[in-house]
């Protein structure tokens, strides 16, 4: 009896073993779709901040061009009507020609100071995209990276997944009817939950009492349950029968 459910107890320890390993390994496959889609959000949020910063710095830049163009025309008119002084008629056409190129020179050191102040913002601005345009080529860097290394990855952790699937298997194989049931359908619903150690006399899954009785079924290798938390339980390898 004692060698029976030593077996028994065996079993299941490796079979909590293999679904601890399986459940690590298949988070570890998930994990990797979820780096590189995390890595492509990245990059389509530094490829925005390029492009906004990008479109923004050459808008001010043509704003600026305009102004300049501006300044310069008006510019031009204030020499133009400087000239018209000279040949005015009378009085009253000389002041007009004075007023009109006074309210021009304040317009024109207005738009100069705007175009000064655009000029420094596009002079920022020039920065600004090229410091997102490194950010970008660095994320898509990281991002190239981060696939290599999944895909690399990838293989392995899928043998090693096989491997414990067939040694899963095999073990399973090995267990009595009356567990079988029992195990199939906890492994169904719960996956690596289904099983718990016993530690003391207390379930390890959720820490809560195990009767005396329910110790000795265990000891008498019949399939027990904890009465708190629903695992299939099994007894620590150093425990005495």
């Amino acid at each position: 009896m004692a060698s029976h459910t030593n077996e028994i107890a065996e079993a299941l320890r490796t079979l909590h073993r293999i679904h601890r390993q399986l459940n690590d390994l298949k988070g570890r496959l998930a994990r990797g779709p979820r780096l590189i889609k995390a890595h492509e959000a990245s990059v389509a949020k530094l490829q925005k901040a390029y492009d906004d910063t990008k479109a923004e710095h050459q808008k001010l830049r043509v704003s600026t061009d305009q102004k300049q163009l501006q300044l310069s025309t008006s510019e031009a008119a204030v020499k133009k009507r400087e000239s018209q002084l000279i040949q005015a008629s009378d009085n009253r056409e000389y002041q007009a020609l004075k007023d009109q190129i006074a309210a021009d020179s304040m317009a024109n050191s207005v738009l100069a100071d705007e175009i000064l102040e655009g000029m420094e913002k596009v002079d920022e601005l020039a920065a600004r995209v090229v410091a997102a345009e490194q950010a970008l080529a660095k994320g898509k860097e990281d991002a190239a990276k981060a696939k290599e290394a999944v895909a690399a990855e990838r293989p392995g952790i899928q043998e090693d997944v096989e491997r414990l699937q067939a040694e899963m298997k095999e073990v399973e194989q090995g267990l009595p009817g009356e567990f079988k049931e029992s195990y199939n359908r906890l492994v169904r619903s719960r996956g690596e939950d289904a099983l718990s150690l016993v530690e003391g006399h207390y379930c390890s899954g959720c820490n809560r009492q195990i009767p005396i009785n329910r110790i000795n079924e265990l000891m008498m290798g019949k399939p027990v349950t904890c009465l708190s938390c629903g695992r299939l339980l099994y007894l620590p390898e150093e425990y005495t029968f």
